[in-house]
């Protein structure tokens, strides 16, 4: 439900002022250590925010967060950050570790107002981010240039760039979020890529969200069938004199 005084003439606006805050420049400690995935999930009225941190060398898991919050905002095309923002947020605020830079599955520059849920989310956590699009939100693919890759390019401005393995794998949509530059972008997700064309730190926070969805969704069964057996109980007469 959207929130009284909410309208989405001003989200636009706060959008075009929060992209000015954006830092398109490398923010990044030398050597990585630590990256994370971002991944949000939906069942029924809740939110499941999860973020997996892995090793950056050798990509092996370190620690996983989720967070299960009431859905406090519809889904509306390009405003998917003011959706997304909450129970991400609270995964990341329960990480021990500390990541170095967080691929956000959602866009980065690469949308209309040049604010996606990874440049939000980046602002709002005040720490790097790339965002790792599945899908083409704005903009267009040109063709690959001398470094092999294709740039995304809207109104003469270069947005992100579209990578694949190979000519039989469909494109991921590569963006900056907040304080890395495109360049950089592109070489860590490369380093993440590895069995499929998602990421692997986005793949683990992918995972760990469907698993506390099925999780709540079984929780959510049980409660259902006590509550009818219950009823059913309720609704037998008694035989016994």
């Amino acid at each position: 439900m959207i929130q009284p005084g909410f309208s989405i003439k001003k989200a636009r606006r706060l959008q075009l002022r929060l992209s000015k805050r954006v830092v398109k420049t490398d923010k990044l400690p030398p050597t990585l250590r630590y990256i994370a995935g971002v991944d949000v999930a939906y069942v029924d009225d809740r939110a499941i925010g999860a973020v997996a941190v892995l090793d950056y060398s050798s990509l092996k898991p370190v620690e996983t967060r989720k967070a299960l919050v009431k859905t406090a905002f519809p889904y509306i095309p390009t405003l998917l950050s003011f959706r997304e923002i909450k129970p991400a947020r609270a995964a990341v605020k329960k990480l021990k570790l500390s990541p170095d830079v967080f691929l956000v599955d959602a866009q980065g520059i690469a949308h209309p107002y040049r604010l996606g849920f990874a440049s939000h989310l980046g602002l709002v956590l005040g720490k790097p981010t790339i965002g790792v699009a599945k899908s083409l939100l704005c903009g267009r693919v040109e063709p690959e240039n001398q470094m092999g890759r294709a740039p995304i390019t809207d109104k003469g401005e270069i947005i992100g760039a579209a990578l694949k393995r190979n000519e039989n794998e469909r494109s991921i949509y590569v963006s900056i979020g907040h304080q890395v530059s495109l360049d950089r972008a592109i070489e860590i997700v490369k380093h993440c890529t590895k069995s499929t064309r998602i990421p692997e730190p986005i793949r683990a926070a992918h995972t760990t969200a469907a698993e506390e969805k099925k999780k709540y969704k079984q929780k959510l069964m049980s409660k259902t069938n006590k509550r009818l057996k219950e009823k059913k109980q309720v609704c037998i007469p008694n035989s016994r004199k």
